[in-house]
């Protein structure tokens, strides 16, 4: 094993997500990729951009997230651990797939939380969906809804 993919949210469980990749990467003296997904462009998705402010916003709000990546890798560098982060414009399930693809990752960590009914009828289970769609192996690590 010699390159891990952490997908993380910025959500609570994080930094449990990076440190079992850690746990993995020392233990196999790997890399390890932090990678966002961030909702994708609204033009992407068929709408316009808005106001200015509203792009302001989202630039800002990216910017933010790049920069608590780039911290992310940071702290595990100085453990010892070779890590880079990435952020990633787009549909959250594809663009896991396509960067683990992309790096030759050969283990994908991501969190599950549980979920009502109503938010699996309506936006299904992203782990479940990586689980189905990757041909990597993927280390699922449950955390707190």
């Amino acid at each position: 094993m010699k390159t891990i993919l952490v997908t993380i949210d910025f959500e609570k469980g994080d930094q449990l997500l990076i440190d079992k990749a850690y746990e993995f990467a020392a233990a196999f003296n790997a890399k390890i990729w932090i990678v966002h997904i961030a909702a994708p462009d609204p033009d992407f998705v068929g709408y316009g951009v808005g106001p200015q402010h509203v792009r302001d916003s989202r630039a800002s709000d990216l910017k933010k997230e790049h920069q608590q990546l780039q911290e992310y890798a940071a702290l595990l560098n100085n453990h010892g651990i070779d890590a880079e982060s990435l952020l990633v414009q787009g549909a959250t399930i594809k663009m896991v797939i396509e960067e683990a693809q992309k790096l030759h990752a050969d283990l994908i960590v991501a969190g599950h939380r549980e979920h009502g009914f109503l938010y699996k009828a309506l936006v299904g289970s992203v782990s479940s969906e990586i689980i189905n769609r990757s041909k990597i192996p993927v280390l699922i690590v449950p955390l707190e809804g």
